[in-house]
């Protein structure tokens, strides 16, 4: 089929308008425990370990169910798999809110995060269904996009919603949000026509139906893409967690300027993001590798905010210095989460596509478990600051050796040439002449 006759420009749209709304509340859901972490600390008298404990269970599930449910996208249709997601997230904030126990919140989470953990890949595989590979950068974006609203909008409500009716309350709101996306979706979302065979770029190779999984993630773009996502995820996690209360407890803001400081730091990520999209898409379209388009911009923007994040935890500041200087650092390594997924798109079978973006982002969602606790630990052993410095220094290292991994492995037409070879001609290129 035809590129320009598969795609439906408007239905594409309004389907990535979807998506992003459904983005919005995952990220609302993921963030609100982060947010209401004073209040809820101090009700149910935690000490800081066991709230990191807590916030880390949201992940203890997440990878496994998005790798099942990944194998389960080749098979059944994405839309039916996002509704149900939907309606689940919708049902577990209630006894969030009617909690009384950490057990119970720990439960809780662990199994929002179960249905939480598929959203991103089972999307951006929807979503491919209906946009060519040349046009997929800014789509995915947009759903990024998304997710970065759902927490400007955590730093500038969910203060106010807890100041005003307590913290229990924003559980409640986050449940009929997700009663509402459901029941559009039900209406409004569908499949697209758009197959591998009309999306491909230009100069990428054919792939074979299928493919063993492991030679899949034994390539080096794979690999890079791998590395960068997971430093990316872990700079994420401790924004979703730790990062409203080190402004409050550690810089000493008050809670409601405390969520606008957040917001801040967050809409600075909105802008970087969307630019850095459409620069590779200009590229895209001018003729530039993916490499070039994709891959080394992805690698550039982990180094810089792996320095800026070193430079943070390096040199003392003011407040609100340092607070500008975090929004520097954490509006840059995002722009992967935008860009590895048409990478990956590139190089694997459409058959497989579904799963291989949900085994891509179970790894990448790794550095949920492990940054809250890890964090949480240093903030008991050494204070709030004290913590937090030694908490950004693991994240700059962590992001300047992706970023080098990066420029160094990340090659999607060679990857894409070298997984459509058969094994006879890879045997055959490997032997003396």
């Amino acid at each position: 089929m035809n590129t320009l006759a598969s795609y439906q420009p408007r239905s594409a749209w309004a389907m990535a308008s979807m998506l992003t709304w459904l983005s919005l509340i995952n990220f609302l859901d993921k963030i609100v425990l982060g947010m209401v972490a004073v209040p809820l600390m101090a009700d149910l008298k935690l000490p800081p370990a066991e709230f990191g404990l807590i916030a880390s269970s949201f992940f203890w599930l997440f990878s496994l169910s998005t790798v099942l449910v990944g194998f389960l996208s080749n098979r059944v249709a994405a839309r039916w798999l996002l509704l149900a997601m939907g309606l689940s997230w919708a049902v577990l904030q209630v006894p969030l809110a009617l909690a009384g126990s950490a057990m119970t919140i720990l439960v809780c989470r662990m199994l929002l995060g179960a249905a939480e953990g598929p959203a991103f890949p089972i999307s951006v595989h929807a979503l491919f269904k209906w946009f060519p590979d040349h046009k997929r950068n800014l789509p995915v974006a947009m759903i990024n996009q998304g997710a970065t609203v759902g927490l400007l909008l955590a730093g500038l409500l969910i203060p106010l919603v807890t100041l005003r009716w307590g913290w229990r309350a924003n559980f409640m709101i986050l449940a009929g949000i997700g009663m509402a996306w459901s029941a559009m979706w039900l209406c409004v979302g569908r499949e697209g026509p758009i197959t591998q065979a009309s999306a491909s770029h230009a100069g990428t190779a054919a792939t074979p139906v299928r493919l063993p999984y492991l030679r899949i993630f034994r390539d080096p773009t794979v690999l890079a893409c791998l590395a960068i996502g997971f430093c990316a995820y872990w700079a994420l996690a401790l924004g979703l967690t730790w990062l409203p209360a080190y402004l409050e407890k550690g810089l000493g803001f008050d809670p409601v300027t405390t969520g606008r400081w957040y917001a801040a730091i967050v809409a600075s990520a909105m802008p970087v993001t969307l630019i850095l999209s459409w620069l590779s898409q200009r590229m895209l379209r001018a003729g530039a590798s993916s490499r070039l388009a994709r891959g080394v911009l992805i690698s550039v923007a982990a180094l810089a905010g792996g320095g800026v994040y070193l430079a943070i935890a390096s040199i003392t500041l003011a407040p609100v210095p340092k607070t500008l200087l975090i929004a520097v650092a954490a509006c840059l390594p995002p722009v992967a989460f935008a860009l590895t997924p048409a990478m990956l798109a590139q190089i694997v079978p459409e058959g497989q596509r579904g799963s291989v973006l949900s085994i891509h982002t179970a790894l990448t969602t790794l550095a949920g478990i492990l940054a809250p606790a890890v964090v949480g630990q240093l903030v008991q052993r050494h204070g709030m600051n004290g913590g937090f410095d030694m908490g950004f220094t693991i994240n700059a290292l962590l992001l300047l050796a992706s970023g080098v991994i990066g420029l160094c492995w990340i090659n999607p037409e060679r990857s894409a040439k070298a997984l459509s070879a058969s094994p006879r001609d890879m045997a055959a290129a490997r032997s003396p002449a």
